[in-house]
């Protein structure tokens, strides 16, 4: 069993940065690829980014390439979601969550992945 919770959301302008931390405890992180998800209201919640084991692959959702990077400090249990140039667009709760793999891969399917945080909200006013 992993527990994440998740912190560093708030209120911030547009234009403006915020980092996201997901800690977790229960088990090491280094034997889980790691996500970060989001949800709008109204919407499904959708991919954002994704970490391998290692932390040498990555993936990102098109509408955060360039913006958004992930990373991951094994030794702390913690991933990260730093968020630049933020948009209007990116107001959401913002989950991550875990998916236990063998191999070093990323995963982006929501489905495969088998723990999630509380979540924690991002609004960005325009």
């Amino acid at each position: 069993q992993v527990q994440l919770v998740e912190s560093g959301g708030g209120l911030v302008q547009a234009g403006g940065s915020l980092r996201l931390s997901c800690a977790a405890s229960g088990r090491t992180l280094s034997n889980y690829a790691m996500g970060w998800f989001r949800q709008a209201p109204g919407k499904e919640r959708e991919f954002v980014a994704a970490i391998s084991r290692s932390g040498g692959s990555t993936s990102y959702a098109d509408s955060v390439k360039g913006r958004f990077t992930i990373s991951r400090d094994n030794a702390k249990n913690t991933v990260y979601l730093q968020m630049n140039s933020l948009k209007p667009e990116d107001t959401a709760v913002y989950y991550c969550a875990a998916a236990r793999y063998l191999t070093d891969r990323v995963e982006v399917r929501r489905y495969k992945y088998d723990y999630w945080g509380q979540g924690t909200q991002v609004t960005v006013s325009s």
